[in-house]
């Protein structure tokens, strides 16, 4: 069983992005033993845009929607409102400024223990 998340990384390598600035996820399926492959670059319309500081869509859950074949965010740095937004849609976030291997294999430590993605997405 393989686990989908979506990263905030400038360079695939790293997370090293805010939240609220990333113009793509990179979307890592991660397996049950901590090993992982980049299922894809998806674009997507920051949440802190100049003419909408909030979302992409008001009153939607606009990136939330975008990703919702994963079961967690991983990212640099993330505000508060915007964790609220993702979390309500069911998604996990974690604040990982790290190299996107590393953080994937504790993940999958994690998630492996406590069993969580099975418990909250089919």
């Amino acid at each position: 069983m393989s686990w989908r998340v979506a990263v905030t990384s400038a360079d695939g390598v790293g997370i090293n992005q805010h939240f609220g600035h990333a113009e793509w996820f990179f979307i890592i399926d991660v397996e049950r033993d901590g090993s992982s492959r980049v299922a894809e670059r998806r674009g997507v319309t920051p949440w802190c845009r100049k003419d909408n500081h909030g979302d992409a869509e008001p009153g939607t859950s606009g990136i939330a929607d975008s990703i919702t074949d994963c079961i967690a965010v991983l990212t640099a740095k993330i505000g508060a409102p915007a964790r609220q937004k993702l979390e309500l849609a069911g998604l996990q976030v974690f604040e990982q400024p790290a190299e996107i291997e590393e953080a994937v294999k504790k993940l999958a430590a994690y998630y492996g223990k406590t069993n969580t993605p099975e418990n909250n997405h089919p």
